[in-house]
């Protein structure tokens, strides 16, 4: 069965607990809401006076879902993970970490020119031109060498947001603060797919910060960032800065985020766009397929 719920509480103080194989989601002033567990992919808490029992993180890991806690400005800042998920995780292990370097370069190779191609389907979305990024894509090399996916993204970013100044900046109050939940909760969806495959999450193709617990999956997520990209583009008036992401900000990003895209000609979720995605680097490290499957994005429009 697919998972189709990404349950954010921000709104209000809420006590969570398991009852009979569902969440048990009990607000101030508000009648109890019941979840089957098994069709939870993602928690978020960013209200900060939630209440929990450990038997919701505990059940929720079992089955596969993840668990992702906010700071004081409500952005996430933590996540759980299911521990084991994969009936062939020790052998997938090694296979991940003695991947060779020409094969971790060509796939990385892969990933960036996919990147870019969803980049340039953004700005055709948004601005009804790609900008010059798929004459970038074209130069990218195994490994990506000449760092065109840096060139491809100073490009994109002051053409999709009009604004030749903008930067990603992990701190900054504007757009980024937008950004900075949808890649979250998309890197939720994409870590749990690669637990779920038997890969470890931490073990990158390309990114290696020593600090960063997720490295593989900020490698996988990199083709689907546009959709959250566009998603902030959409929100228009709540762009101004110095304005919080509100909970009709976050539902909208996340109504984005799930959308259906195809892979090898098919409509499929996020959760399982993410569960093939990962499950084909599984395969490639095991010598069954030469390349990964990634998506060809689409970009509905949302009122």
């Amino acid at each position: 069965m697919t998972r189709s719920h990404i349950i954010d509480i921000a709104s209000s103080p809420t006590r969570l607990s398991v009852a009979l194989d569902c969440l048990v989601i009990k607000c101030r002033d508000a009648p109890e809401k019941r979840l089957p567990i098994s069709d939870i992919a993602v928690v978020i808490v960013s209200h900060p006076q939630v209440t929990y029992t450990q038997a919701v993180l505990s059940i929720l890991a079992e089955n596969g879902g993840v668990f992702i806690t906010c700071g004081p400005s409500r952005m996430p800042n933590g996540m759980l993970l299911p521990l084991a998920a994969n009936s062939t995780q020790t052998e997938r292990f090694a296979a991940q970490t003695q991947a060779p370097k020409p094969l971790r370069k060509r796939l990385w190779q892969q990933i960036t020119r996919s990147k870019i191609e969803s980049q340039a389907a953004a700005l055709e979305h948004v601005h009804g031109s790609d900008g010059g990024l798929r004459l970038l894509k074209s130069k990218v090399r195994s490994g990506d060498p000449s760092n065109v996916e840096a060139q491809a993204a100073r490009r994109y970013w002051q053409r999709l947001f009009c604004d030749r100044k903008f930067k990603r900046n992990l701190s900054a109050d504007d757009e980024n603060q937008f950004l900075n939940y949808g890649y979250a909760v998309l890197r939720a969806i994409v870590a749990r797919a690669i637990c779920a495959s038997g890969l470890h999450p931490t073990i990158g193709l390309h990114h290696h910060n020593r600090y960063n617990a997720f490295c593989l999956a900020d490698d996988l997520m990199e083709p689907m960032r546009p959709l959250v990209d566009v998603a902030v583009v959409q929100l228009g008036e709540q762009l101004r800065t110095g304005d919080h992401l509100t909970s009709t900000g976050k539902n909208h990003i996340i109504r984005a985020i799930t959308s259906k895209q195809k892979l090898a000609g098919e409509e499929r979720d996020p959760f399982d766009l993410a569960s093939r995605i990962s499950s084909s680097l599984a395969q490639v490290y095991s010598g069954e397929r030469d390349e990964l499957e990634l998506p060809q994005l689409s970009f509905p429009r949302f009122t």
